[in-house]
């Protein structure tokens, strides 16, 4: 059973089990939130305001910590791995300016993979690269905050790129884009290999570029199956204030 059990943990990208948190001023976010993703999966999390899903992001790469336990590669989330986890978890805000700090965008690209000390020689490369990845290597000596929100929020992707992770989060990605932005960030996610996990209130989004959904109310997953099924049944939508 426990060889079964370990077999699991390593062929998920992420699992969690009883996974709860709640804030210091007694609000209770998430509670008892078991859940797993296996690699390549597109999933989007939906549900009214309040009702855990930024949270619940916050927790799998350590910037939240709950009680229960995260898994991300079968690699238990502690205060030992964590950095080691956030090496495999991106987390891209729903707020761009809360990434971009630097003085160009070269530089907040540039940022992450100098954390992670990878080597000065390979850092130009990677840049590039990451930036070219969301059309964004002509802007590379701007400041980012001279950019519009549509283009921060595509430097903000090649922050997160340049880390190589393996599994991209997103919190709320198309709120405040043009309809070319949010048609190419669209494009983005659903062409990429990578897991991504998206909350978003935007339902014709998460239909576009998800494949399975993980509907959220009062801190608890209350249904979780295919996204265009979830989405087209409006009982359950308008049961949990959709």
């Amino acid at each position: 059973m426990q060889c079964w059990e370990e077999d699991m943990k390593n062929n998920m990208h992420i699992i969690t089990e009883n996974l709860s948190f709640s804030y210091k001023d007694g609000l209770n976010a998430l509670s008892n939130i078991s859940v797993s993703i296996p690699s390549g999966e597109h999933v989007a999390i939906i549900g009214p305001n309040g009702a855990g899903k930024s949270t619940f992001l916050m927790q799998l790469n350590g910037i939240l910590r709950g009680s229960g336990k995260i898994f991300i590669d079968g690699i238990l989330l502690t205060e030992k791995t964590i950095k080691e986890i956030r090496k495999k978890v991106g987390i891209i805000f729903q707020d761009p300016n809360d990434q971009l700090f630097c003085p160009t965008v070269y530089d907040d690209v540039a940022f992450g993979p100098l954390h992670f000390k990878i080597g000065h020689e390979k850092i130009d490369e990677i840049v590039k690269k990451s930036l070219n990845r969301v059309s964004m290597l002509h802007a590379q000596k701007k400041s980012s905050h001279h950019l519009s929100l549509g283009e921060k929020k595509r430097v903000s992707i090649a922050a997160v790129l340049a880390c190589s992770p393996e599994i991209l989060i997103f919190d709320e990605p198309s709120s405040m884009l043009d309809p070319r932005n949010k048609r190419e960030l669209a494009d983005f996610l659903t062409k990429t290999e990578k897991t991504i996990i998206i909350a978003t209130h935007d339902l014709e989004f998460a239909i576009k570029t998800t494949t399975r959904c993980l509907l959220m109310n009062n801190g608890t997953i209350v249904c979780d199956g295919p996204t265009h099924e979830i989405l087209n049944n409006k009982e359950i939508l308008l049961k949990n204030g959709l």
